[in-house]
């Protein structure tokens, strides 16, 4: 069976990744932005977790900040790309090299978040900023979050929504709408996430939303910052093959409706959320059960 148009080819996700880990810090300021807004949210949780795991690592500054401010707690990083990893024990503290030897503790795991190879309710909070964009089945994901979840564990991520890149989107559409060739994923709208987290049995998710814009002088300033964090075009439907200077000038023309007081904008949805792993999956009557969606 032929796969969707828009499936994630992960091999492709990893050597993109594994090609961006030594730009993707002094490009990822978006990521920098949606980090620092979930550790603030951690403010009004209260837990003293034992083990993190910080899935979609990157190079590992949302483990360092985790680490930070849960200085006992066992940190987890992991990535589908060797090089992120790699990336992330060169920026370790050497205090933190030091214990980990010292307690012969797995800290760096190679794998993808909707395969976890961690063992049932092994840790206590899982962590993702910005990659389950990567994932194709997010129920999947979800199960297997919940899965390696301690009972009352927390799951806390973002990810990226269908507004995110809509400028690019338009500006690369086909022109003729019978070819099924895809320039940009397809996000996932707020409501379907906590439809698939209720599903995989996560107490009352809570979800919001929240826009940025990021501005440039040019199409190619956008396409140099997606190339430095990784973000290559993965999805099964893409071009084979390299663009043509005909498709390139397209999109710079068409990209020109969006420019604003002289400068192209880059829209990104962001969706926060964040749920409990219950005691005991509750029984959902008939078929319901609560998703709560916050206003920003």
């Amino acid at each position: 069976m032929q796969p969707d148009a828009y499936w994630i080819d992960k091999a492709r996700v990893r050597a993109s990744f594994e090609r961006a880990a030594h730009t993707y810090d002094a490009a990822a300021i978006l990521q920098k932005t949606v980090r620092e807004e979930m550790l603030s949210r951690l403010d009004l949780v209260k837990m003293s977790p034992q083990a993190i795991l910080d899935a979609g690592c990157g190079t590992g500054q949302g483990t360092f900040a985790l680490q930070k401010r849960f200085s006992h707690a066992h940190m987890i990083s992991l990535d589908l790309a060797l090089g992120m990893l790699q990336r992330t024990q060169a920026q370790t503290p050497p205090l933190q090299r030091w214990l980990a030897k010292l307690t012969n503790k797995q800290n760096l795991v190679c794998a993808d978040i909707e395969s976890l190879p961690l063992a049932n309710a092994s840790v206590d909070m899982v962590w993702s900023n910005l990659a389950l964009q990567w994932c194709n089945e997010l129920d999947h994901a979800f199960t297997e979050i919940k899965r390696v979840l301690k009972p009352n564990g927390l799951v806390m991520f973002s990810t990226f929504g269908p507004d995110t890149l809509k400028e690019l989107r338009m500006a690369s559409a086909p022109k003729d709408a019978a070819q099924d060739v895809t320039h940009i994923s397809r996000f996932i709208d707020m409501h379907d996430i906590g439809d698939a987290m209720t599903r995989a049995g996560f107490s009352a998710p809570v979800l919001d939303v929240e826009y940025f814009t990021l501005t440039y002088d040019d199409v190619k300033s956008v396409m140099r910052d997606l190339k430095s964090i990784g973000a290559h075009n993965a999805t099964a439907g893409r071009a084979r093959g390299l663009a043509g200077k005909g498709f390139l000038k397209q999109i710079e023309s068409r990209y020109e409706q969006f420019r604003q007081d002289g400068k192209l904008p880059a829209t990104f949805e962001v969706i926060y959320g964040h749920a409990w792993k219950p005691e005991q999956t509750p029984e959902l009557q008939a078929g319901y059960a609560p998703v709560h969606f916050k206003s920003r």
